[in-house]
């Protein structure tokens, strides 16, 4: 249980692919100035990086090393083929919003990493949680980060007018990297501040056992 909640943590928080290690830049710069694009692109990964985690680690055994890398890729293409299909039949409007983004899922440098560093070494189900866990961190990211840029770039939250105020720099590209920066600069300082806050605890149980012992 603990290696799954590890798995989890690291993929939601400690080794977020959006704000720990910068990963999937295309997609976070161009759509996190709507919220609805930040989320469906992000709920879109998370399918897509689930299923890719899994099949290729079914497949990892029999997948040759030398084309490892074309291997994922064509089961990646595949599956954002499908994902196309779906989006562009039942969610058209979705669909228009990812634009170009969506086929550039292909090339997503999180999930592609995920099913090198992770998938290619693992079971089923810890690839399945693994694809979970980083597509949902990608997905809350995007986000957070989508609800800042529409909110206070157009005073609107998921196409719905809230104000007629609203910073037009925000809800544009420029606008985007810097909540991008920001959003980063804050996540680490809060994940610091936990990881100190840690240490220092286990620091005063470890010289208390010792105290203890002494004794």
């Amino acid at each position: 249980m603990n290696k799954f909640k590890k798995i989890t943590l690291d993929g939601l928080i400690f080794q977020n692919p959006t704000f720990m290690l910068v990963l999937g830049t295309c997609p976070t710069l161009g759509l996190i100035s709507s919220a609805f694009s930040s989320m469906g692109m992000g709920l879109t990964v998370v399918v897509i990086l689930t299923l890719s985690n899994i099949l290729i680690s079914l497949l990892r055994k029999v997948i040759p090393d030398a084309v490892r890398i074309p291997c994922y890729i064509v089961i990646i293409a595949t599956l954002v083929t499908f994902a196309r299909i779906f989006l562009y039949k039942y969610v058209p409007d979705l669909y228009d919003s990812l634009g170009g983004f969506l086929s550039l899922i292909v090339v997503n440098c999180i999930i592609l990493g995920r099913a090198e560093a992770f998938a290619n070494k693992h079971t089923v189900v810890e690839s399945a949680v693994d694809g979970i866990a980083n597509g949902l961190g990608f997905t809350a990211a995007l986000t957070i980060m989508g609800v800042i840029c529409e909110f206070f770039g157009k005073g609107s939250l998921f196409g719905y007018q809230i104000m007629d105020f609203g910073v037009g720099m925000l809800a544009k590209p420029a606008g985007a990297f810097l909540v991008y920066g920001i959003c980063i600069a804050v996540f680490v300082y809060i994940i610091d501040c936990f990881e100190r806050t840690r240490r220092v605890k286990a620091n005063k149980l470890a010289r208390e056992n010792l105290l203890k012992e002494a004794a």
